[in-house]
């Protein structure tokens, strides 16, 4: 099963979610489309799979990056520089993540697969405001942690597009415009 979800997120990132096929998918993972189905009951099926694999890798690489340590008493940066860089090496080691997840107009099948994983990430971000400034409003915190990850997902592109020497300064400007944003708060 690994293999086909490897597969699907291949075939997601180079066809687009809309385009993809099941036999692309079976074809890719190099077995019979009938094989697939033992699996999968269509490629939606594959998505929700994929999402919570997704989900998983994203709470394991946000786990490890901040296990046993104090996000109150660190600066910022420190908290920027561990974890957007794991985030930032989940992106460019999943590119089937951003075909289907991290997109303006996902498709209605897609939409309740991406919802785990939108609440996974706006819950750790929220979490990690949540021990920076512990006094800020419930509303507030959410709204600061959207807009967090919505700038990321925007620059997201940007970075995923350059060539991979020039990735760590643009990972840099990255941290520089949401640094500005939360150490405002």
């Amino acid at each position: 099963m690994t293999e086909i979800l490897d597969a699907a997120g291949q075939v997601f990132a180079e066809a687009g979610y809309e385009k993809a096929t099941t036999n692309a998918i079976a074809a890719a993972a190099g077995i019979s489309p009938g094989s697939l189905y033992q699996f999968f009951g269509n490629k939606e099926a594959i998505a929700v799979a994929l999402a919570e694999r997704f989900v998983e890798q994203m709470r394991e690489a946000h786990t490890a990056a901040l296990a046993g340590l104090d996000v109150s008493t660190m600066d910022w940066r420190d908290v920027l520089d561990r974890t957007v860089d794991p985030i930032v090496a989940f992106n460019v080691a999943n590119p089937g993540f951003k075909a289907l997840f991290a997109r303006p107009d996902m498709p209605p099948g897609l939409a309740a697969a991406a919802a785990p994983i939108q609440a996974a990430l706006l819950g750790r971000v929220e979490a990690v405001i949540a021990a920076k400034v512990p006094d800020l409003p419930a509303a507030d915190r959410t709204r600061t942690a959207r807009v967090a990850i919505q700038v990321f997902q925007a620059m997201l592109p940007m970075l995923l597009a350059a060539p991979p020497d020039e990735r760590p300064v643009v990972v840099g400007e990255i941290k520089k415009v949401l640094h500005g944003y939360l150490a405002a708060l």
